[in-house]
């Protein structure tokens, strides 16, 4: 079992031993420190901050212990459980509060659990607001209020809210998705999404949907990764109900993974390529995605006359490089959809409404929509560390094999071939060095991602 503390939140296991899995006391310690941080962002009277949550079956438990520390700080609570992490994130800015937390574990299975924080404006922290409070949380003295001060518990809710806005933005055509008709299956994964999903596209006028794990109590019907091996049963059941679109999210619904109409998975790493081609075709601009998301996205940008940029690795930053580039559209490769028009966040649901609108205005199927993008092959391979290994200077080797190929070293290294690229990071959470290689086929991306094992382990034994 385990406790990961990171700059990007607290996840761990329910139950076991304190400081080892996320037990009651871990959960209350973090949100203390979360709750401490927040008063000396803006000192003053008064606080709140939102909580939602997915629908795993630790959520209830953890939620009451996350509204107890924070009325015990002194912080008033709007608990909007069941709600997606989008749908937490934009709630943060309409109630205009301090922050939020979101409990969820994403895709990680049932017994996980998480605390993730937000800042004032709906956003995830970045490292250094991160880093504070994890020493706060090791270091500080926490001072709780005192009777008269105790926060209050308000009930709320912005599932209704999240669809109107999305239904609101100008290149969200609800009348081309209605004419279409659509037929849809929804594989909401018996978490928030199964809740929110069908209701945003029946505000987008799709009335034939199919629902299955519907029932949001947490027993994950598959492995909650949207991966096309978790999700065979689902592309089953998008030919048998002969639907136009299969979407399948994470138990949270940040991330969105599409199914085309003969049953087969469009890919992850082309959600954001097919919403961005769709904005770019209406608004000029730039694009952002990480470093290990698909070539596929530059692609298509410079097609568009805008200019991609890549970024680290994580929603923070990916958010702060779109805003330092301007970016119209960006998000990751896992299918996270980020459009600045509504929010700073990744977004199942927007992209699902940018989405159809793109298949309706074209007048096409899913399956020949794909084809109008490059075809890539990405893989995903990990290599495990020897103890006491220097894997910065490992890094640094490999670079300079490298050297006269594009480097980038703003997160690891990512290796720019003619035929592809390679990127080498080492995990924050695992003694491994993740490597995640793309070209335009499985044997040339092979055959990259081959060579640059031979090159690691010959620098093991140098």
């Amino acid at each position: 079992m385990a406790l990961i503390k990171s700059i990007s939140g607290i996840r761990g296991t329910i139950g076991g031993k304190s400081g080892e899995n996320l037990t009651p006391e871990d959960v209350v310690k973090f949100v203390a420190a979360y709750a401490h941080w927040i008063k000396t962002q803006n000192p003053k009277k008064t606080y709140s901050v939102v909580v939602g949550r997915d629908a795993r079956i630790s959520g209830e438990m953890v939620k009451m212990l996350v509204n107890a520390t924070l009325t015990g700080m002194g912080i008033d609570v709007l608990d909007i459980d069941l709600a997606s992490t989008p749908s937490t994130e934009m709630a943060v800015t309409h109630f205009n509060a301090d922050g939020g937390l979101i409990l969820t574990a994403s895709h990680n299975p049932k017994e996980w659990n998480a605390l993730k924080m937000l800042n004032s404006d709906g956003e995830f922290l970045n490292a250094e607001e991160g880093e504070s409070i994890l020493k706060i949380a090791e270091n500080g003295t926490i001072n709780y209020t005192s009777v008269d001060t105790l926060g209050k518990v308000t009930s709320a809710n912005y599932h209704e809210e999240h669809i109107r806005a999305i239904t609101k933005l100008e290149l969200v055509d609800v009348t081309a998705i209605k004419e279409k008709k659509f037929k849809v299956v929804v594989d909401g994964i018996n978490s928030v999404g199964a809740l929110i999903i069908p209701d945003l596209l029946r505000a987008l006028g799709v009335e034939e949907i199919t629902e299955i794990n519907s029932k949001a109590n947490g027993h994950f019907a598959h492995p909650a990764e949207p991966l096309p091996e978790n999700v065979k049963a689902t592309c089953e059941a998008v030919k048998k109900h002969n639907a136009d679109l299969g979407i399948v999210v994470d138990p949270d619904v940040d991330r969105l993974a599409l199914i085309d109409e003969n049953g087969v998975m469009f890919g992850e790493e082309y959600t954001i390529v097919a919403v961005a081609e769709y904005v770019l075709q209406h608004k000029k601009g730039n694009t952002v995605s990480n470093l290990s998301s698909s070539r596929a996205l530059s692609d298509i940008t410079q097609k568009a006359g805008g200019q991609y940029f890549a970024s680290a690795v994580g929603e923070v930053n990916v958010v702060a490089k779109m805003k330092a580039e301007h970016a119209v559209i960006g998000g990751e490769g896992n299918g996270g959809v980020i459009y600045p028009e509504l929010h700073y966040g990744r977004d199942a649901l927007v992209g699902i409404a940018l989405f159809l609108s793109h298949l309706a205005k074209l007048n096409t199927t899913v399956s020949e929509l794909k084809k109008r993008y490059p075809e890539y092959t990405i893989i995903k391979d990990k290599i495990t560390l020897s103890p006491g290994l220097n894997v910065d200077k490992l890094l640094e080797d490999i670079a300079k094999v490298y050297h006269n190929e594009k480097i980038n070293r703003i997160d690891g290294v990512k290796i720019d071939f003619s035929n592809g690229w390679v990127h080498l990071r080492k995990s924050n959470t695992e003694p491994i060095i993740r490597i995640y290689c793309e070209a335009p086929t499985a044997q040339e991306a092979h055959e990259l991602i081959n060579k640059m094992k031979e090159n690691i382990n010959n620098s093991f034994t140098n």
